[in-house]
């Protein structure tokens, strides 16, 4: 899973607990899309969360 190439946020980890308290590893992924952004003037693929996705919308 790719990080978020603005805030850098990535996958975090924790436990699935069941009835019986029995902890299983899981991992809690970020909403990441790749969308393309003009940088100093130039259009460039980047990977970015939707958090960072509607803040960026927020600023046109």
């Amino acid at each position: 899973m790719a990080k978020c190439e603005i805030c850098g946020r990535g996958p975090q980890f924790g436990h699935n607990v069941s009835h019986s308290m029995k902890a299983t590893n899981r991992r809690w992924n970020v909403n990441v899309q790749k969308v393309t952004l003009i940088v100093d003037g130039k259009k460039k693929k980047m990977n970015v969360c939707t958090s960072c996705l509607k803040t960026l919308n927020k600023a046109r």
